[in-house]
């Protein structure tokens, strides 16, 4: 691990060295389009370019899940960050910006003098541009970020806190992961809690297909931009030659398992090559890379997917139209 130290005392980021987790990418990603049907993980759509275009979804007008989490934690933060007690500390999994974090810090720090913050992301820049903006913003918090893989940060003993610890896996990240990796990735996150903790989780609620569809597949084409950002990544990392023309943006939501599916779909028959993988990729024409899956829940599915990881639904909270859910789970 490295450990990169901020100016002000109050900052420490724990990294993996870079080489691995290139070499982790490049593996994907050759296993991936190997792979039938062929398929790119989700978690590599965040690089640089990737969640700067990310952050323009969140203000399109189509893409509510952003909107209408930050409503319900502006309208029951100051419950959420009461509801085990006090003081506490965070620990949240896909930070990114933090900008939804801020205000349940800015709650806490009304009820309890300090706050120690660790979020886990695996985009390094982001964590360290986010860790960098909060203990500038806030004198009385402190950060320890962990760049990596959720499940490789979750058994770091570092994360390990006396007191009572608020976890946090925001943005509907949940639905990104199929069904039995999702309740691993909790059981891991409950491994981390002790009695008296909790863990808030942001879920997308089911709802009209058409809002899903344009949610995923929006008109202004960034959504399209942001899925076909992953092969530009390639190209610009491994060596690829893929023409981003040759590929259509598909999102399909299957109503059976509550779920929208992304893909890229070859508008043509051809090769391409990856220079750093040395391999040659065929497509035929209309063959589709699986890039991500977003699943959707009702109440019933957010407590069967609580008691399978052996966490117990307290509360949840929703806006105003019942879109979207904040759910807190107690170990």
């Amino acid at each position: 691990m490295h450990l990169i130290t901020g100016s002000t005392g109050r900052l420490e980021i724990h990294s993996s060295s870079a080489p691995r987790r290139a070499d982790s990418f490049a593996d994907d990603v050759l296993a991936g389009l190997r792979a039938t049907p062929k398929r790119l993980p989700s978690k590599y759509f965040y690089d640089e370019v990737g969640s700067a275009l990310f952050d323009a979804i969140t203000v399109l007008p189509e893409y509510y899940l952003t909107r209408t989490e930050t409503e319900i934690l502006r309208e029951y933060g100051w419950e959420m960050v009461r509801a085990i007690g006090n003081p506490i500390a965070f620990l949240e999994l896909g930070s990114g910006s933090a900008v939804k974090t801020r205000i349940l810090i800015e709650e806490t720090l009304r009820v309890q003098r300090t706050l120690h913050y660790s979020p886990i992301d695996i985009s390094g820049d982001a964590l360290r541009a986010s860790a960098q903006a909060l203990v500038a913003a806030y004198p009385l918090l402190t950060v320890t970020g962990y760049v990596g893989d959720y499940f490789s940060m979750l058994q770091d003993t570092r994360l390990d806190r006396d007191g009572k610890v608020l976890a946090m896996f925001m943005g509907s990240n949940i639905g990104n992961y199929e069904p039995g990796v999702a309740i691993e990735l909790l059981m891991a996150i409950a491994r981390r809690l002790k009695r008296g903790d909790g863990l808030l989780l942001g879920a997308d609620l089911k709802k009209d297909e058409r809002e899903l569809q344009l949610a995923y597949d929006d008109p202004t084409g960034v959504t399209a931009a942001f899925n076909k950002n992953l092969l530009a990544r390639v190209n610009r990392e491994l060596g690829g030659t893929f023409d981003l023309h040759d590929f259509a943006h598909v999102a399909r939501y299957d109503a059976a398992r509550g779920c929208i599916d992304s893909f890229l779909q070859a508008r043509r028959a051809h090769d391409v090559r990856i220079e750093n993988i040395d391999a040659t990729i065929a497509f035929a024409q209309g063959e589709r890379i699986h890039t991500e899956s977003s699943y959707k829940y009702d109440l019933r599915d957010l407590d069967a997917l609580g008691k399978a990881a052996g966490l117990r639904l307290s509360r949840t909270w929703t806006d105003a139209q019942e879109r979207f859910s904040v759910n807190l789970y107690i170990p």
